[in-house]
């Protein structure tokens, strides 16, 4: 279930939202021109399986979105804990690429086939972090300043939809805003002690 909270963007946030209520959550982003849509998920793909069992799976999914959006480039990333001795590194890393705010001349497009992440938008003096899990399609506009974290423990399945060839390519803006702003770890701690509800 979607979890969205909402914070002021000053040198210190307050909080202004929590909810997971849907149709708040739907309010909330669509004041920001985002979309939050919600796809079936498809139950046994875990950790592991290989990007074209993925796009197989939602294929029908995928091909309508792709004839909608006129994306020319769909893959999947995914990271898992696999118990090996530079795990830590290789999530820190991949983590740390994400954590830094940034743009895209491409509108950014994830559905989360399984774990969760949080996307951060910060707009209009505000940031809206919208913790996506299983089931979640979200659609953020081109130029939108954003960061995304996977938290220090990454593990999620995303395919990932672009209108450019080249892929995921991002314009950092220097902000050092997603440092104040509570990370993944810290709100899926909260949104466990609120029960998952607002």
């Amino acid at each position: 279930m979607t979890f969205l909270t909402v914070y002021t963007d000053g040198e210190t946030p307050e909080t202004l939202l929590e909810t997971a209520d849907a149709e708040e959550i739907e309010r909330a982003l669509k004041e920001i021109d985002v979309r939050l849509r919600h796809w079936r998920v498809v139950e046994e793909l875990t950790g592991g399986a290989d990007q074209d069992r993925i796009l197989d799976a939602y294929a029908d999914d995928v091909a309508r979105i792709v004839a909608e959006e006129g994306y020319s480039l769909v893959d999947v990333a995914q990271l898992h804990p696999d118990g090996s001795a530079d795990w830590p590194e290789r999530a820190r890393a991949a983590r740390e690429k994400f954590l830094s705010e940034h743009t895209h001349d491409d509108d950014e497009v994830r559905f989360f086939v399984g774990g969760s992440g949080i996307f951060y938008l910060h707009v209009g003096g505000r940031v809206h972090a919208v913790l996506c899990e299983p089931g979640d399609l979200l659609s953020v506009p081109k130029n939108t300043t954003h960061w995304f974290d996977m938290g220090t423990e990454p593990d999620f399945i995303a395919i990932r939809f672009f209108h450019d060839e080249d892929g995921w390519v991002g314009d950092f803006t220097g902000d050092p805003i997603s440092a104040r702003i509570p990370s993944f770890d810290a709100i899926a701690t909260r949104r466990a002690a609120l029960g998952g509800a607002s």
